[in-house]
């Protein structure tokens, strides 16, 4: 059994056809925060904390309403016209975490030999550090050096057959697909995320 059998809800399962569904995007993101417990370092909490409260703000402004805010971009077209954007700036954000995670992982995929803690770091590098200011990117840094040895993590995630590697890949492609959609929204509509 790998640790992707465990998830409520796998990004395989997230409904993309009509929109990123809400809902089941939020689901399978909760299952992607507890991965970061599998990373065995308590560095890894700011992350996980990061991520868990940006949740929050998607699922209240979803909550709020779930028909009209049953899709992520509808959810951030029905907040576009107000001043404070929370949900929106809250995605913003879990988006940008996601990205950094997603890019570790396929970098850990796509290089065998590569520990994570290079893959990781190189991930941050390219995705969260020039959002982060010069008292975070340390705490970042620390999380990074904590990063188990890759065999000791592909263990905890019971990847260790082709198998699990394929339903590896194929979470982290369904994963790598809604991020592109929703960095694509917040490209077409740069209103949305202005000040942020």
């Amino acid at each position: 059994m790998t640790y992707f059998d465990t998830l409520a809800r796998s990004y395989v399962d997230v409904d993309t056809s009509k929109g990123v569904d809400t809902e089941q995007f939020l689901e399978a993101t909760e299952g992607l925060v507890k991965l970061f417990d599998l990373l065995g370092s308590a560095a890894f909490s700011v992350v996980q904390n990061d991520m868990n409260g940006n949740i929050k703000k998607i699922r209240e402004r979803y909550l709020s309403n779930p028909t009209a805010n049953n899709t992520l971009e509808e959810l951030m077209k029905n907040e576009s016209p107000e001043k404070k954007r929370v949900a929106t700036e809250g995605l913003l954000w879990l988006t940008r975490g996601l990205d950094f995670t997603a890019q570790a992982l396929r970098r850990s995929l796509d290089n065998p030999t590569e520990e994570l803690n290079t893959s990781f770091t190189k991930s941050y590098e390219q995705t969260l550090r020039k959002h982060h200011s010069i008292v975070i990117r340390p705490v970042f840094g620390l999380a990074m050096k904590a990063c188990p040895y890759r065999k000791d993590f592909y263990e905890k995630i019971g990847v260790l057959t082709e198998d699990g590697l394929a339903q590896m890949r194929a979470w982290l492609e369904a994963l790598e697909n809604i991020i592109s959609i929703i960095q694509n929204v917040f490209k077409a509509n740069p209103a949305y995320i202005k000040g942020m």
